[in-house]
């Protein structure tokens, strides 16, 4: 994944239908590094032996490690900087395993004038695969709100 670069968009600047995408192939030391920020240190992600006799057979991602993604397309690109989380649901329907390439989509689904405020959908997918879908309530500055230099 090439980092992001930084996307100003104000409030205004938002319509609805407007997407951003990001690609990542996750590695072994994105999930062991997760483990580490997380505290989450469960072995069906860390461990292989342990993975190799779950449902899956083998090492799978956190959910929340394929949600951060889903953060990291609002807080560079849509909105971008100074976006305020408010809400996200989350709704895992499969498995991410070490070496898939998420894909995900975030697109403008409603603009609230009062409070200045995005409704997004929020879609993972590896390949054809929707493995988490949700939707995310964000606060954006307006051109109007100093954004510290940004």
């Amino acid at each position: 994944m090439a980092i992001l670069e930084l996307q100003k968009l104000c409030f205004e600047d938002l319509e609805v239908g407007m997407s951003e995408r990001l690609v990542k192939v996750v590695s072994s030391s994105d999930v062991i590094g997760f483990a580490e920020v997380s505290g989450d240190r469960n072995p069906i992600h860390l461990s292989e032996h342990f993975a190799a006799r779950t449902p899956f057979k083998t090492r799978i991602a956190h959910g929340l490690y394929t949600a951060s993604l889903i953060s990291a397309v609002l807080g560079t690109r849509l909105p971008g900087p100074g976006a305020i989380y408010l809400s996200q649901t989350l709704n895992f329907k499969a498995p991410v395993r070490i070496g898939d390439e998420v894909v995900v989509t975030v697109t403008v689904e409603e603009l609230m004038e009062k409070g200045k405020r995005a409704r997004l959908s929020c879609l993972c997918q590896v390949g054809d695969t929707a493995v988490l879908e949700g939707e995310a309530t964000v606060k954006v500055p307006g051109r109007d709100e100093d954004r510290s230099g940004l």
